[in-house]
């Protein structure tokens, strides 16, 4: 259980450490000649107990892969961070993660979704902490309040697989847990901080107790790590990505990074919305605890958000879809040809089909 003077004191500690943890390669809102973003454009379900598909790329460390238990991200010494990050983005959506978190002092399990303007919607779960998780969002990475995270319930998270849900359109953002809304943020709560450009998924684990972290990152983490105790990994059964935007890319038409000037090659914002799925709610959650007015909360910049060592937090990595090649729901990205294949019988087994088709019909007419 999360103490109230553990949340007062890493709400003081936090607040000096956050500011230097955001970076992306290009940022749309300085920069006019940063790249488009690759949309997904359409809804994908992962099976990771069937093994990796090429639609996330690793980082930080090498996931491994089990019938059982999907994708495992092991942290077993200093500057472990292993991730995987989606090659596309979404211009609003659905993200649900079926996932057991990290035990373990200091080890952090994260699923979050961030833009080159570094918006950010985040659950992360502390490995010394087995009832709750935490929520944030960030606006263009600015930091000078952290009164935006929140402690939710999140009972057993390290016991058994969850499938836990950030819903994200126009107007609001939805955080489950399981079929449990647990906060709702809507556009008008946010104060003008709502994130609302094109983001990619990230999920994996790190140490935010690491030694080589600041003070402020270890205590928030609830550290420090004792790594004699590990290795500590946090297991993800299947992602389901849904973009509620149609097209091939996403851009930014102006430096200001609202989500009416985003422009969508060859589809429309939005233009999934009404097709997308739905959420089923079971129930609604108890009351939620504020991080604090000053500090405190999830460190902005993604998977392993810390300025020092072992991080990757921050960074926007760009992946593409190759011309010519096309997503699968599976996930998985293969040539236009091989997914024709796919949808098809081989060509061999077509003229032998129509072969014994002419030859049952002559014989028909012979009997005849």
């Amino acid at each position: 259980m999360v103490s109230l003077s553990w949340r007062t004191a890493v709400t003081a500690a936090f607040a000096s450490v956050a500011s230097a943890q955001t970076w992306t390669a290009c940022n749309p809102t300085q920069r006019t000649d940063c790249s488009p973003n690759t949309a997904l454009g359409m809804s994908i379900n992962v099976d990771f107990t069937q093994g990796a598909v090429n639609s996330f790329n690793a980082y930080g460390g090498t996931p491994s892969y089990s019938r059982n238990d999907g994708v495992s991200f092991t942290v077993a010494k200093s500057g472990d961070s292993p991730q995987l990050t989606s090659v596309f983005y979404i211009m609003f959506g659905r993200v649900e993660l079926t996932m057991k978190a990290a035990p373990g002092a200091g080890i952090v399990s994260s699923l979050v979704l961030q833009s080159d303007d570094l918006d950010e919607i985040d659950f992360e779960w502390l490995g010394a902490d087995n009832t709750y998780v935490q929520t944030n969002f960030f606006y263009q990475g600015k930091t000078a309040t952290y009164d935006r995270g929140q402690f939710n319930p999140a009972p057993n998270s390290q016991g058994q697989f969850i499938k836990y849900t950030i819903d994200w359109t126009s107007e609001r953002i939805n955080w489950y847990v399981g079929g449990t809304l647990v906060r709702q943020l809507t556009v008008n709560d946010a104060g003008g901080q709502y994130p609302q450009s094109p983001m990619q998924v990230k999920f994996g684990a790190w140490s935010g107790g690491d030694s080589a972290n600041s003070p402020g990152t270890i205590q928030w983490a609830m550290g420090p790590t004792d790594y004699s105790k590990g290795p500590f990994s946090m297991m993800v059964q299947s992602v389901m990505v849904s973009d509620y935007s149609t097209g091939k890319s996403y851009r930014y038409g102006d430096t200001s990074g609202t989500w009416q000037s985003i422009i969508s090659e060859g589809g429309q914002v939005n233009g999934n919305l009404g097709k997308a799925g739905t959420v089923t709610v079971t129930a609604s959650a108890v009351a939620a605890t504020n991080t604090g007015s000053s500090g405190g909360s999830v460190p902005v910049g993604g998977i392993g958000g810390s300025s020092n060592g072992g991080s990757t937090g921050g960074t926007t990595t760009h992946g593409s879809i190759p011309e010519g090649w096309v997503m699968k729901p599976d996930g998985k990205i293969v040539p236009v040809g091989a997914a024709s294949a796919m949808m098809r019988p081989p060509q061999g087994l077509l003229v032998a089909t129509s072969l014994v088709t002419v030859a049952l019909a002559a014989f028909v007419g012979c009997l005849a």
